[in-house]
């Protein structure tokens, strides 16, 4: 699901200012840290209800986060402060593509039918290196499984869309002998 309009305008202030010390991977890793103690129920219960005050949202994630810097600890404050914690997973997120922007990674949403091992993402991604032009060390994948697809590969990268399923080629197969 992308990110909301909200969540990119965090990211781009996170960018900004992790930008000014170089400490991307350090931002990046802290929300990525949020947006996991987000996912337990108990504790997005707290971070996201009304009846908790703002400070002491603040003092669980400074109790949760002993290491994160003082810069990272204000901006979780502030959305903590604006009741926008529910928004740390799409600011993960979209921070993680800026910053991948930034290094020349493309990161492509792969679809399969079965979940690809270690070798078989590897695999994927350089063939799409190879068809992209771009260094394996500069593809990333994104999986998901859609057992519709029947078997193969779709990949998304930006608007670009590679459909090397088997029912892709159905569908096109179809169109084929339809005339169309």
């Amino acid at each position: 699901m992308p990110a909301s309009a909200s969540a990119r305008r965090y990211a781009s202030a996170a960018f900004v200012v992790a930008g000014e010390s170089g400490d991307y991977d350090t931002w990046l890793n802290t929300l990525s840290e949020v947006a996991r103690i987000l996912r337990i129920p108990s504790a997005r219960t707290v971070f996201m209800s009304p009846s908790v005050p703002t400070s002491q949202k603040s003092a669980a994630l400074d109790r949760l986060l002993p290491d994160a810097t003082p810069t990272i600890r204000n901006f979780l404050h502030i959305l903590a402060e604006r009741d926008r914690l529910d928004e740390v997973p799409g600011i993960a997120d979209a921070l993680r593509g800026l910053i991948n922007e930034k290094r020349g990674i493309i990161t492509a949403d792969v679809t399969t039918a079965i979940p690809l091992d270690g070798n078989m993402e590897r695999l994927v991604a350089g063939r799409l290196a190879e068809h992209l032009g771009r260094d394996p060390e500069k593809v990333t994948i994104r999986s998901r499984i859609d057992p519709a697809i029947i078997g193969g590969v779709v990949a998304r990268i930006g608007d670009q869309v590679i459909d090397d399923s088997v029912r892709g080629r159905i569908e096109r197969l179809r169109r084929t002998l339809a005339g169309v």
